[in-house]
């Protein structure tokens, strides 16, 4: 008999769910992946995801070709690509990973019901999270819309059966052999060349990663925050394409112990906060968790957006965070909040906007995560923080950029001004508004609106 195993965010072969049921299930499995055109149509000529993607594939491909088989690739809508490849290759059932996104179900459904017609079978599963949909509840039956809560009993639920590697790698020999599946060129599929590599992509990337932050995992939950010191795990993006298995990840991160990973953990399991409020209220995609702030008159001043976005606020820490996401499609987590409550709650543009912008911009979007984070910094969202707390953005950068270690490296023009200017430069003598500009709003007078604006919510 033969299968497929559809690869999507779950570009490796080691610990893959869909991968291994397919391979016990079958001693004929075709791996297969697309390229589809329903979202990379919307995408930039340049934007870095479908080259990390790219990438990875070339990795995954080596492997396959190790064990005598090889990828199918195909480049359209997987709504008609999947189908007319089961067709072609005589393929009895379609074996996947669970996807919890709204559009992504929608997908699955229609591939699903194709591929029934054909009398071809669809299988999917759980890779991507160790709980999912409706296995952490509230005693009431509920979902839960406050983290602390959640994460206690995610952590009270756990044992090692979650967290048991699949033994993919005891049965590749059921691979599909003399498979010569061809690789697109990122300039066939409308895409420039683009060069990822200090993103480590593809299973090895993913390891050698993983493996570095290991060693300084202990000293995380102090130097987490701090922008211009190598403290997060830079994991995220290999989460998001599956190129790391988060059942490892979780379970090294149990038997490390002590601040530093628990403090990573909690993070991870904040990771499945957002998908399962996304799985419960897919609504959040386009509107507030909190109804109440559905319709806030936000003032969406156009050229103020352009600022932020371009990294022209005047205001050196979220100015270095936007330049560092435009320039390299990362930022910073601790930047991530900085800059959203700035624009949030100091320029007064929607939320959506914000997240928009982040969800072209980052390597490692994930409509969960940036959804979530974008509504906890806009108070709008379950869990989120208080609409009448706003950060300030120089206090912040005082706080997290100390030196100006990373300010400096976004921001060169400010390389003069001294440690404790450059915070709020526009108060130094050394200050050129021809070099640099000044703060488009004052953020005391910007604050007191926005507590305007939230309190008449209702």
């Amino acid at each position: 008999m033969t299968v497929f195993a559809w690869f999507r965010r779950d570009l490796r072969l080691f610990d893959h769910a869909a991968l291994y049921q397919a391979l016990k299930a079958s001693s004929r499995v075709i791996p297969v992946f697309v390229f589809d055109t329903t979202i990379l149509a919307s995408l930039p000529r340049n934007d870095r995801r479908v080259a990390f993607i790219r990438e990875s594939l070339v990795e995954l491909q080596a492997e396959l070709a190790q064990h005598g088989s090889g990828l199918v690739v195909a480049h359209g809508d997987p709504l008609t690509e999947i189908p007319r490849l089961a067709a072609e290759y005589g393929a009895q059932a379609v074996y996947v990973n669970h996807d919890y996104e709204p559009s992504a179900i929608a997908r699955d459904a229609a591939v699903a019901t194709s591929l029934q017609t054909q009398g071809v079978q669809f299988y999917s599963f759980k890779d991507q999270v160790i709980f999912e949909k409706n296995e952490i509840l509230t005693q009431s039956g509920g979902m839960y819309s406050v983290f602390t809560p959640y994460k206690r009993n995610w952590l009270a639920k756990i044992n090692d059966f979650h967290l048991k590697s699949y033994s993919v790698r005891s049965h590749l020999h059921h691979l599909a052999q003399g498979i010569a599946g061809m690789l697109p060129s990122l300039g066939s599929l409308g895409f420039d060349e683009t060069d990822v590599a200090n993103f480590n992509p593809g299973m090895s990337g993913g390891e050698t990663l993983f493996e570095e932050f290991c060693g300084r995992i202990a000293h995380y939950r102090e130097r987490r925050d701090f922008p211009a010191v190598r403290g997060p795990s830079y994991l995220s993006v290999h989460l998001r394409f599956g190129t790391v298995s988060i059942r490892e990840l979780v379970r090294t991160a149990r038997q490390i112990g002590g601040p530093g990973a628990e403090t990573w953990l909690s993070e991870l399991i904040w990771r499945e906060f957002y998908q399962q409020l996304l799985w419960h209220r897919p609504d959040v995609v386009d509107h507030a968790f909190k109804s109440e702030y559905d319709t806030l008159r936000f003032s969406n001043d156009r050229t103020m957006f352009a600022a932020w976005c371009e990294g022209r606020t005047g205001y050196p820490i979220v100015d270095a965070a936007m330049r560092q996401l435009n320039q390299t499609g990362y930022m910073h987590n601790r930047l991530r909040m900085i800059t959203a409550s700035f624009l949030v709650k100091d320029l007064l543009v929607d939320w959506r906007w914000g997240e928009r912008y982040f969800a072209e911009r980052l390597i490692d979007f994930d409509l969960a995560s940036n959804n979530g984070g974008w509504q906890w910094a806009a108070s709008t969202g379950c869990d989120a923080q208080p609409w009448f707390r706003i950060f300030n953005p120089v206090t912040q950068s005082k706080r997290f950029d100390p030196q100006g270690a990373f300010i400096r490296r976004y921001c060169p023009e400010l390389a003069a001004i001294k440690d404790d200017a450059i915070h709020a430069p526009w108060l130094s003598e050394a200050f050129d508004p021809l070099s640099y500009p000044p703060p488009i709003v004052d953020h005391a007078i910007q604050r007191a609106a926005a507590l305007a604006l939230f309190g008449r919510r209702q």
